[in-house]
């Protein structure tokens, strides 16, 4: 009984200028449940099983598995369901497999996770009902332009990759955006990854008279810089991307260290009183559980939307935004996410902090 009135109280205030509850709609949560993704795929179910009971929406749960092997089962479950609308999807191929029957289905999906710009783009040449929660791999690179032009446009600047392929297109993209304004680094350079130390790559980085430095690099390789640059004296600033929002490995990440990353959603304003509800109910709201959680959140009120307005959800979907735990959520034409999450955060303490004041991160 507290619970629900904990979670009655949250919903209302995120939700003053939303229409009127209706009944609640049934939705496929689309997850792993077995094989090395069903811890993420547990926390979508935790997430939005939190919501769903609240509003007296209707979960049905269809296992995942992420190959072509298990693509006609799920599609097949998913048009059995009798569901409204489908959340999860880890995976592109779940997606790629499912989308065609979707749309002839009407039947909105919103994945929490796929990044693929080449997906999105056949959604709006197909016409399929794909939303995407997750923020493009475009707003990433974004947001890290942003912050360098805003931060370090009047200094010496080094991009690095790591090689790998996700590393190689980030920077490039960023590169070509830096390009465009007149922003033009005075090193560049890839590096070997995993390696126990990256003297070498500091020692370049300072002779080259670079002081501010973006790696595309994972957060154990710019621990690892950020530790030897440490250790031989050199003064450079370091910003990564998303993935340095992660576990430590063998090497701690150094306080000052910068990331553009999401913010934690159970530290917000928006997020914190439902993360403590969970908590209290023995759910810890890390990973995909909020998102799941905001997911359901805009299926329910995208549904009264739609019952208000006498149209389809699917339309409806595209009328946000919608106040949710991750904040308002809206959708443009191209069915992305209409704001950039993408914040840039700083190392400090032991978690990932908001830079409130650029001044500080330069």
């Amino acid at each position: 009984m507290l619970r629900s009135i904990v979670l009655s109280l949250i919903v209302a205030g995120m939700a003053q200028a939303a229409p009127a509850a209706a009944a609640g709609v049934k939705v496929a949560v689309v997850a792993p449940v077995e094989g090395p993704f069903a811890l993420l795929g547990k926390q979508i179910i935790d997430g939005a099983s939190f919501q769903a009971s609240d509003r007296g929406s209707e979960i049905v749960v269809i296992p995942e598995t992420c190959d072509a092997a298990g693509a006609d089962a799920l599609t097949k479950a998913l048009l059995a369901a009798g569901v409204e609308a489908a959340i999860g999807f880890l995976c592109t191929e779940s997606l790629q497999a499912t989308l065609p029957a979707l749309a002839e289905a009407n039947i909105p999906a919103m994945t929490l996770s796929v990044r693929s710009d080449i997906l999105m783009e056949d959604v709006l040449k197909k016409n399929w009902p794909l939303f995407r929660l997750a923020p493009s791999g475009k707003a990433e690179s974004a947001s890290i332009v942003a912050a360098i032009t805003a931060l370090w446009k009047d200094k010496p600047i080094a991009l690095i990759d790591d090689g790998t392929i996700h590393s190689r297109e980030l920077v490039e993209s960023v590169r070509t955006a830096l390009s465009e304004i007149g922003l033009t680094p005075v090193f560049t350079d890839a590096y070997r990854p995993a390696q126990e130390q990256q003297v070498s790559l500091v020692r370049r980085l300072v002779k080259s008279g670079a002081t501010h430095v973006f790696t595309g690099g994972d957060r154990q390789d710019t621990a690892v810089i950020a530790r030897d640059a440490t250790e031989e004296g050199a003064n450079l600033t370091l910003l990564g991307g998303d993935t340095l929002n992660a576990a430590d490995v063998s090497v701690p990440l150094a306080d000052g260290v910068l990331a553009v990353t999401l913010p934690d959603a159970a530290q917000s304003a928006e997020g914190k009183p439902v993360a403590d509800a969970m908590r209290a109910a023995g759910i810890e709201p890390e990973g995909y559980v909020l998102p799941a959680f905001g997911a359901m959140s805009v299926l329910e009120q995208a549904k009264d939307q739609a019952e208000k307005d006498e149209k389809p959800l699917l339309e409806a979907l595209l009328n946000g935004p919608y106040p949710t735990v991750l904040g308002p959520i809206a959708f443009d034409a191209g069915h992305e996410r209409a704001d950039n999450p993408y914040r840039l955060m700083q190392w400090q303490a032991g978690r990932l902090v908001p830079v409130a004041d650029p001044a500080g991160a330069q």
